[in-house]
């Protein structure tokens, strides 16, 4: 019974030293973007949400943030325009399948946060910071974030009838993974 209470106690001390584990659902979460083109608002979104997020709202040193998506989900509601986007002087889907964001540090805390760290866009990557807003869905978490990046910083598309700056908005469902 001894080594019983000294184990459980052992199981509880380290799920308080250690952040929690959760896996990033594209199912509930929502990946969209708006871009100028020929003046006017595209709007478009991705899919194929996935990854790993470590998460201590209570010490940031733990939290990690490992996410990618689908590059070739894009979709603006015209497979045409979807269909360019595709190729290589866009997204170049078929050599660079993932877009991909991890985190180097967190700040903040409360709910709310800074998300630091690095996204990559076909064979390019930059620096990103930007707020994000946690919230709490039993042992579960909704991440909610939004910033602006250069198309061109990622070699994303040409042209002069496209907008440099496109914004971005996150919404990330992440479930509380299953302790083995």
């Amino acid at each position: 019974m001894k080594h019983f209470i000294v184990a459980l106690l052992c199981v509880s001390v380290s799920t308080l030293l250690f952040a929690q584990d959760y896996k990033p659902i594209d199912a509930g979460s929502t990946i969209e973007f708006v871009i100028k083109n020929f003046g006017i608002n595209t709007k478009g979104s991705f899919t194929g949400l996935d990854g790993r997020i470590s998460f201590d709202p209570k010490d940031n040193s733990k939290s990690v943030f490992d996410v990618s998506i689908d590059a070739a989900s894009i979709n603006t509601d015209n497979n045409m325009r979807d269909g360019h986007l595709k190729k290589e002087s866009y997204f170049d889907v078929e050599r660079y399948p993932r877009i991909k964001m991890v985190s180097s540090s967190i700040t903040g805390g409360n709910g709310r946060y800074t998300f630091n760290g690095k996204l990559t866009i076909k064979d390019k990557t930059k620096d990103i910071s930007f707020p994000f807003i946690a919230t709490p869905m039993g042992d579960d978490y909704i991440f909610k974030g939004s910033f602006i990046i250069n198309r061109r910083d990622f070699g994303v598309g040409g042209g002069s009838t496209i907008s440099n700056n496109c914004s971005v908005n996150l919404t990330v469902l992440a479930k509380k993974t299953k302790a083995d």
